[in-house]
């Protein structure tokens, strides 16, 4: 379906987007669990059940992350996007669509190399995962973040609005 297909989120879409940018939050503001058992498993210890269980949050709750993602391009296929403002220049509109094709493969990425470490050993995924992915994650979360208060406060477009309310 193409871009212009329809002019706001679906309620459905919004809730989506909020619930994996809420896990997503979390998952990077708080991966001690992980990196403890990372740390542990990679001495050679044995973790205790409390490292288990800390880290097994962060993985469930990136398993989640992915299946959210799944769910969203798959309503996103049905539903379409907005189009992009007027007000907003074509340089804009190209680096927002790079950008959000960039979030979606990260969000794909960071789940997939977190299992590959967790759940099969592949320490260079984990090293990947914590290292390069997460700081490019960061990186345009923030550009994100800066793209919707420019449309807000720039451009005065109904960007904001359609992600929150509709």
């Amino acid at each position: 379906m193409p871009q212009s297909a329809t002019t706001g989120y679906s309620l459905l879409q919004r809730f989506l987007h909020w619930a994996v940018a809420l896990l997503v939050f979390f998952n990077l503001l708080f991966p001690d669990g992980m990196n403890a058992w990372r740390h542990i498993v990679r001495r050679g210890d044995t973790p205790s059940a409390a490292d288990i269980s800390a880290a097994n949050i962060h993985a469930y709750l990136g398993i989640a992350i992915l299946i959210l993602a799944v769910l969203r391009l798959f309503l996103r296929s049905f539903h379409g996007v907005p189009a992009h403002s007027a007000e907003e220049p074509k340089v804009f509109q190209v680096a927002a669509r790079i950008a959000h094709g960039a979030l979606y493969l990260l969000i794909f990425a960071m789940p997939l190399s977190g299992m590959a470490a967790y759940y099969f050993g592949v320490d260079l995924a984990g090293s990947i995962h914590a290292g390069i992915l997460k700081a490019i994650l960061w990186t345009l979360i923030g550009a994100h973040i800066a793209g919707a208060l420019v449309h807000q406060f720039y451009w005065q477009t109904n960007a904001l609005r359609r992600m929150t309310i509709g």
